[in-house]
């Protein structure tokens, strides 16, 4: 009987906190200003402009049917450029693109870290600094920035200039985790799906589209181990961190589309509660361990069988289950199923208790049936 390869198994636990810890912090990173501290409704002079825009882009059910779609095209675009050009130049290009893009992604992640390590309180108390440029009466630029915000960015530069400087053999997996958790971090933070059957679709279409890619064909495979950019986590297989053996990988992915999913749950509970500061998160916990479970479920089976899974094969359903059952459990499926994010004109969200809450979390009156 062969014994444990134990440093195998230590590259899979280790990919695994990454992944989690990433959507975990991500989904809360995606709910409403307020509930981090940050009221809106405070006159607008007194905002920062590293502080999140309270109204973003949400991606509706005709947005991802088309995901499956765009993802082929780009997936096999790069693949016939690598086969027929080679894959020197357009990691070169990417390199590059990925590098100036991180420097903004890791940014903004360290300010969000500082921002949650020193409590809003104490960050209002730092100075803001204001940048204005003017013509004539016009104001044509106007930037403010709270004094560790810009202290911060010098330290974003680093990872970006040393992944760019380093050979391209070489690259440190350290520093493209640092990008890739930045990159699934703000992804997952501004990706925001508007309701459980835009996730779902998503889901399902990018489902048959892991399933094809990597069963059907070797695209998925070549692109994903011939990009040298950060677009993917990195775990050595080694106890001791040594690179010998190689790494075990988890394209981003993999991450920031359940990862938006699991979000979207945390921003159903946060719509249902009463108290924004600390609210019970049934569907977020339940949608958060499928999604441990199912990764846990694609490592497995890899190891068993020794060949590349797509993830999302386990991840969809597990996703996608776990919200059905626990809906159903607690009797909530339909109001689920019918909840739109952000808009409270449209959608009710009943919870349980003989109100309704909109979709921004106000309370409506109710009588109770009987």
């Amino acid at each position: 009987m062969a014994s444990t390869d134990w440093d195998l198994i230590s590259s899979y636990a280790g990919l695994l906190c990454l992944a989690s810890i990433s959507i975990y912090v991500g989904a809360h990173g995606s709910l409403p200003p307020k509930i981090n501290g940050t009221d809106k409704s405070v006159v607008q002079d007194d905002e920062d402009d590293d502080e999140d825009e309270g109204v973003t882009d949400m991606l509706s059910s005709s947005d991802a049917w088309l995901f499956p779609i765009a993802g082929s095209v780009a997936l096999f675009g790069m693949y016939a450029i690598m086969k027929y050009f080679g894959k020197e130049w357009i990691n070169w290009l990417l390199a590059w693109y990925f590098s100036v893009a991180g420097v903004g992604s890791v940014w903004k992640s360290a300010v969000s870290l500082m921002r949650f390590a020193v409590g809003e309180e104490r960050w209002k108390k730092f100075d803001r600094n204001r940048v204005l440029i003017l013509k004539g009466p016009r104001e044509l630029v106007s930037v403010s920035l709270r004094t560790p915000t810009i202290w911060l960015f010098p330290l974003a530069l680093i990872p970006s200039v040393l992944f760019n400087i380093s050979e391209t053999s070489r690259k440190s997996a350290l520093i493209t985790d640092i990008m890739a958790l930045s990159f699934s971090y703000n992804a997952i933070c501004l990706l925001k799906i508007d309701s459980f059957q835009t996730g779902c679709i998503l889901l399902s279409g990018l489902f048959f589209y892991d399933i094809y890619w990597v069963f059907g064909t070797d695209v998925m495979l070549t692109v994903a181990t011939s990009l040298d950019v950060p677009i993917k986590l990195l775990w050595p297989k080694s106890l001791s961190f040594a690179s010998e053996r190689g790494y075990t990988l988890l394209g981003l992915g993999d991450i920031v589309i359940p990862g938006t999913f699991v979000a979207l749950a945390l921003r159903y509970d946060y719509a249902r509660a009463d108290d924004k500061g600390t609210f019970r998160k049934p569907y977020f916990y339940a949608t958060l361990a499928a999604y441990i479970t199912g990764l846990v479920t694609t490592m497995a089976v890899m190891h068993v069988f020794g060949k590349a899974q797509p993830a999302l094969l386990y991840l969809s359903p597990a996703c996608m289950l776990s919200l059905f059952g626990v809906g159903i459990v607690r009797g909530e499926l339909g109001n689920a199923w019918k909840w739109i994010d952000g808009d409270g004109s449209k959608s009710e969200v009943d919870d349980g208790g003989g109100e309704e809450v909109d979709g921004k979390g106000k309370n409506k009156s109710k009588s109770k049936r009987e």
